[in-house]
């Protein structure tokens, strides 16, 4: 049976990442482990997160998490989701600046303060919180099913700016149009919840688990 793991540091939203994947497993047994063996082990990996930065890589850095992710992107598919993503970066500002895993080149930037509707010049609420679409930037097989500028659902003050333009695999737009998920070789990250994003979110999971990675 294959199996995909759900890494365990003790700062993701653990629970409904693992249902979600569970509703769609067909076959795939879905673990949440923190030993690196059963990691290791696995067909496939996912890294979830939320919360601040800081205390995200300070765990996964104190469990030597980082290294084991870099390792089984060697071999396996990895999907990083919302702050997971943003761990697979070089460097985050939040938190008066923090190193990220570095497997990805770029930042993690902030909305700002003063975030506001080019159109309207109203001012925009951060976190940029709830549904909005997302623009799908490459035809990808995570994609595969889903409508271009389908909504997605999102939390985060926070957004990726990738060094390479190539590595965006989808964008959404508020204030302006920030990166939404990223993609190099067998990774592929969302800045989304597709845990809390209902069909689409599901219809996503459901393709990360029959990716091969290709």
């Amino acid at each position: 049976m294959n199996t995909v793991a759900v890494i365990d540091y003790g700062m993701g939203n653990l629970h409904s990442v693992a249902k979600a994947l569970e509703k769609v497993a067909e076959g795939t047994k879905v673990i949440v482990s923190s030993d690196p063996d059963v990691v290791r082990k696995a067909d496939r990996v996912v890294l979830p997160g939320v919360g601040a930065i800081r205390d995200c890589m300070a765990e996964i850095k104190r469990l030597g998490f980082d290294e084991l992710v870099r390792e089984v992107i060697n071999n396996k598919p990895l999907l990083g989701v919302c702050v997971g993503m943003q761990a697979l970066m070089d460097f985050s500002v939040e938190n008066g600046g923090t190193d990220c895993i570095g497997i990805l080149p770029g930042r993690v930037e902030f909305f700002g303060d003063d975030l506001r509707d080019p159109r309207t010049n109203e001012r925009l609420k951060v976190p940029h919180m709830g549904w909005n679409q997302v623009h799908q930037a490459i035809d990808h097989p995570l994609w595969r099913g889903i409508a271009d500028d389908t909504r997605f659902y999102f939390v985060h003050s926070y957004y990726v700016e990738p060094a390479n333009p190539g590595l965006i695999a989808g964008s959404c737009d508020y204030g302006f149009s920030f990166t939404a998920a990223v993609t190099r070789g067998n990774v592929f990250a969302t800045q989304f919840h597709p845990e809390k994003s209902q069909h689409a979110g599901l219809a996503l999971y459901a393709n990360f688990l029959k990716w091969d990675g290709e």
